[in-house]
C-alpha cells in the first residue's frame, strides 16, 4: 500500500501521471489512489489537469455521445 508521500513523490519524480498509471507502478487500487488524489488535491499540494481536445469533435467518440471518452485527466504537482 502506498502513502500520500509516495504518490506526491511519484508526480514529482514523473511530472505528470494518470491516476491508473500511478496505480499500478504503486501497486495500489485505483479507488485507494483517487482517494489520495483527492485529499493532496484538496491539501494544495496537485493539481488535475485535463488535455485539450481542441481536434476532437464533439459526438465523433464511438464509446460516449459527448465525445468526451478520449479525454484524459493528468495529475501534476502544483
Amino acid at each position: 500500500m502506498a502513502t500520500l508521500i509516495e504518490v506526491r513523490d511519484l508526480l514529482a519524480l514523473q511530472g505528470r501521471m494518470e491516476a491508473s498509471r500511478m496505480s499500478e507502478r504503486l501497486a495500489t487500487p485505483l479507488p485507494l489512489i483517487n482517494a489520495m488524489l483527492a485529499r493532496l488535491e484538496a491539501m494544495g499540494r496537485i493539481k488535475r489537469v485535463t488535455e485539450d481536445l481542441s481536434g476532437c469533435l464533439s459526438g465523433s467518440c464511438k464509446r460516449c455521445p459527448e465525445g468526451n471518452a478520449c479525454q484524459k485527466t493528468f495529475w501534476t504537482l502544483q
